[in-house]
């Protein structure tokens, strides 16, 4: 329990998993409201079972604020499925994959997204580089990364591959 200027992070528990849902599927509503092509696949419960194997593998964190989730993210140490068809199949475990970063609507524009991204940073000391992709038509998420010092590596399969070297050696 890790507080960001009035926020509260802590691990999230199977007792999250349908709120967690709701706000992916919210957030993957707006997005779809506003004409932003990304995890439309969440509102047919794409990813539902895959999310919940998160929660129970501790892999998963919610963000609170006054008890209220405000925001959600996923931090694989291991590569899932995706990260190899994305990134390749990663020989040793150097990086830390960052999935499902969601913001309710209210709190968008507000800087917590940068907040969050340099919790996760400050967290990941045994890892080389924090990883992540989003789709390559997002525009303003793709300026949003960028904006946070990730380097684009690349596109592959329409999602802009993006790192942060975070532990030098």
């Amino acid at each position: 329990m890790d507080p960001v200027e009035g926020f509260e992070i802590k691990m999230a528990t199977i007792h999250d998993s349908m709120a967690i849902i709701k706000i992916l599927k919210q957030i993957a509503q707006w997005m779809k409201d506003h004409d932003i092509n990304q995890w439309r696949f969440l509102l047919a419960g794409g990813d539902d079972e895959e999310i919940e194997q998160a929660i129970i593998n501790q892999e998963t964190y919610i963000v609170l604020k006054d008890n209220d989730i405000v925001a959600t993210f996923t931090l694989l140490s291991t590569q899932s499925e995706w990260d190899q068809h994305i990134w390749g199949k990663e020989t040793s475990s150097t990086s830390l994959y960052i999935h499902r970063l969601a913001i309710i609507p209210p709190y968008m524009k507000k800087g917590l997204g940068k907040r969050l991204l340099n919790w996760i940073q400050d967290h990941a000391s045994d890892y080389e580089y924090l990883r992540l992709d989003c789709v390559s038509e997002n525009r303003k998420l793709n300026t949003f990364y960028k904006d946070n010092d990730f380097e684009l590596i690349g596109v592959t399969d329409g999602h802009s591959k993006y790192q942060k070297r975070i532990k030098k050696n």
